[in-house]
Formats: C-alpha cells, sequence, structure tokens
C-alpha cells in the first residue's frame, strides 16, 4: 500500500473517516476506484475534477438508469463533474455503511428532477420511464402507475411527494438498503 498511502496525510484520512461512513483503508480504496477513472489527471492532482462522463463510466454507475442525476446530486459544483471528495461522499452513502436515513434523502434528492424539493407527477414518469427503459408504458399506463403511486403515498393530497411522504414510503420498502448501494 505504501505509494497510495502517500497520497494523503494522516489528518486529511482521518478528517474523510470522520466525514464519511468508511475507515482510512477504505477511502485509500476509494481513492484508488477515483484514480482508476482518468489516471493521468489524478497522478497530477490528487483531488481533480473528473468529468460527469469519466465518473458515470464507473462500472456500477455505468448500467444504472439515474447515473446522471446521481452525478448531479453528488457534484458540488452541481454540473456533474466531482472532485475526490464528491466522489468519497457518493461512495459512503452508497456504502454498506451508511444508515438508511442519509440513503433516503439522497434517493429523494435524485428522483427529484426539478429540483422543487417535492416529488411531482412529472419527477415521477422520469424515474418510471427510466426503470422501464425499452419498455416504455403507454400514456394510459402510465397516469393509471402514477395515480396508484400518489394514492398510496400522497397524505395530503397536493399530488406531489413531500420528503416525509416519501420517506413514508420507503420505509416500507424492505429491499431499498440492498438497491442503494455500491460495493467497494
Amino acid at each position: 500500500m505504501g505509494g497510495s498511502h502517500s497520497q494523503f496525510t494522516e489528518d486529511e484520512l482521518e478528517d474523510y473517516q470522520e466525514l464519511t461512513y468508511f475507515t482510512k483503508k477504505e477511502i485509500l480504496h476509494v481513492h484508488k476506484r477515483f484514480s482508476q477513472l482518468s489516471p493521468e489527471q489524478v497522478a497530477a492532482d490528487k483531488n481533480a475534477k473528473l468529468p460527469k462522463d469519466k465518473i458515470m463510466d464507473l462500472a456500477e454507475l455505468k448500467v444504472n438508469p439515474f447515473k446522471d442525476r446521481i452525478c448531479d446530486v453528488f457534484s458540488s459544483s452541481g454540473d456533474g463533474d466531482m472532485t475526490f471528495e464528491d466522489f468519497l461522499d457518493m461512495m459512503s452513502v452508497f456504502s454498506d455503511n451508511a444508515p438508511k436515513n442519509v440513503k433516503v434523502e439522497y434517493a429523494f434528492r435524485i428522483y427529484d428532477f426539478d429540483e422543487d424539493d417535492m416529488i411531482s407527477d412529472k419527477d415521477l414518469e422520469e424515474v418510471i420511464n427510466r426503470l422501464t427503459g425499452e419498455q416504455k408504458l403507454d400514456d394510459k399506463d402510465m397516469k393509471q402507475l402514477i395515480e396508484n403511486i400518489l394514492v398510496e403515498a400522497d397524505l395530503d393530497d397536493d399530488n406531489s411527494l413531500s420528503f416525509a411522504e416519501f420517506e413514508h414510503v420507503i420505509s416500507k420498502a424492505p429491499d431499498f438498503m440492498n438497491s442503494f448501494r455500491i460495493r467497494l
């Protein structure tokens, strides 16, 4: 591990450990994964800002229909480009050690496409379209599905889901924690 450990001071590793759900060893492993996305760029600057398209090359994101939103939400500049610290935050939230409430908060932000702090019928339609991929629903089925979701989850009948309503629904989804993760 000699060479990669020298990338960070002990203080930096301790700070990262306090701010994430990772051990120092895991942080170094995350940095290795970050480096593999653009070896030359990261060799020149350990906290280089990598473009969104490079981040989306990460094997676990490549197949994720929300990869662009994940990058946007975790990007400190909001454009999907990520520094190592942004990447570390993303990997930390998707780790097995991150608590459910943190994962739920980020899931909400990822599904809130128009970033208005509500998941509207338009946001739900986008989520459904991304999840169904090639097998798009026709308008009638789409309307029915969105209506069913809102009947079940929209407790205040405002035709959108607040964070609290989203959190309530997710609490009933036993597979959420398994689907919202990236293994190191």
